[in-house]
């Protein structure tokens, strides 16, 4: 079988799938068993490819018009420029925290620059938050922390992978194996905040194959918010900043709750899509 036939019948199979892009995954499968780039795909079409390759391929593609997340396929995603190692029962990076890490390089480069400080990043996932501005300022000090093993593996590997010193990752529930005499002039985080009640409407790839914990904020979707927001204020320099993703609804009631435990200087971003989905305070 060439090439264009096995896509083709790539194409064919995950037809209809509501959430992917059938022609794209395809050539992105087949490059990653060729370890080829897509341009070589487009031209080599009438390439044949083994029976052995053309049937690992086929069997991925049926994973993936099961549903099952490219990123979980392809054991890779592309963040800030990093490419990161991705596994299952992680949660899978996405664009929208980009916006977030943004807004914390620009705190960075505005207030810090060129300064040794030190930055807490609060369920880190595949470390794509704190890897990034590890990445992106060699002088700072970033530690993650993260309940799951399987998490803070991954991140090691990613931090490995990327050659970095200056990020430390360790397990920890939130604060509670946080030194309590450390201090952090940036606490970061992407909680999980989704509504408990919602998250059978999520997309199939998410809900049936990302993990719970990392998509569940409670009753509310709020209640990793109050936590992180009450505790961190024993953590945090003065006039340090707490800075979090949030759902594209949460803004007020993430506001109301920073306010509320004594947090000034509230500030809100939007995404592309005119939601807010960062919000951050600083600590008097």
């Amino acid at each position: 079988m060439v090439i264009n036939e096995l896509l083709e019948k790539s194409r064919a199979l995950m037809k209809g799938i509501p959430y992917g892009n059938p022609i794209l995954e395809s050539i992105l499968i087949l490059s990653k068993l060729l370890d080829k780039d897509k341009v070589y795909i487009y031209t080599h079409g009438q390439e044949k490819v083994s029976e052995e390759l053309a049937n690992e391929f086929m069997v991925l593609v049926e994973k993936r018009a099961r549903g099952y997340p490219m990123s979980y396929l392809l054991g890779e995603k592309e963040f800030m420029g990093l490419d990161l190692h991705i596994e299952e029962g992680v949660l899978i990076p996405r664009p929208d925290t980009e916006i977030l890490v943004e807004y914390i390089i620009k705190e960075i480069n505005k207030n810090h620059k060129g300064k040794k400080i030190s930055l807490l990043d609060i369920g880190v996932g595949s470390g794509a938050i704190s890897l990034s501005l590890a990445k992106e300022f060699p002088n700072i000090e970033v530690y993650g922390i993260d309940l799951y093993e399987k998490p803070l593996s991954l991140a090691n590997k990613n931090k490995e992978s990327l050659g970095l010193d200056n990020i430390y990752f360790f397990q920890s529930n939130l604060f509670e194996k946080v030194d309590p005499k450390k201090k952090f002039h940036i606490i970061v985080s992407n909680p999980p905040y989704i509504k408990t009640k919602d998250i059978e409407d999520l997309q199939k790839d998410v809900k049936d194959f990302e993990p719970l914990s990392a998509l569940d904020g409670g009753s509310d979707g709020l209640d990793f918010y109050r936590k992180i927001t009450r505790d961190a204020k024993n953590f945090l320099y003065k006039n340090g900043l707490l800075a979090y993703e949030i759902g594209y609804n949460q803004s007020q009631q993430v506001s109301e709750i920073m306010l509320k435990e004594g947090y000034y200087h509230i500030e809100k971003l939007k995404d592309f899509q005119d939601y807010y989905r960062v919000i951050a305070g600083r600590w008097k």
